[in-house]
């Protein structure tokens, strides 16, 4: 469902194939859940905004116990932030996330399941 959106370059503000950063990404996969997701306009290198908009979307999120097909990763890469970079779990211990210096890429959850705040879904 995902696999043609691995290797697209890691764009800030990018929202399609030429380029996307990490809520880019989020955005697409939610789109292909037939699920339409808020988009912000932070630049990828406003850590702190991105932090502070994600605390206050929270109450529209649905936190899960554990992770499931589809869902949210919320990962904090600043210790003094809640979180600042986010991907969407693909199943099998695995997520597909945009980042710099990877652009967009699978990631293993137990490699950053130190910096994983959560799983979360969007309410209904």
């Amino acid at each position: 469902m995902y696999e043609d959106l691995i290797g697209v370059p890691f764009m800030d503000g990018g929202r399609d194939k030429n380029g996307m950063d990490c809520w880019g990404l989020v955005r697409e996969c939610f789109k292909r859940q037939g699920i339409s997701v808020k988009d912000y306009g932070i630049s990828a290198a406003e850590e702190a905004r991105i932090s502070e908009q994600m605390q206050r979307e929270r109450p529209y999120w649905e936190k899960l116990d554990a992770p499931r097909e589809g869902c949210l990763v919320l990962i904090r890469t600043e210790p003094k932030l809640w979180a600042n970079h986010v991907g969407i779990y693909i199943g099998n211990g695995r997520f597909i996330h945009a980042y710099l210096m990877a652009g967009v890429c699978v990631s293993t959850i137990k490699r950053w399941k130190s910096h994983i705040v959560g799983y979360y879904y969007p309410r209904k």
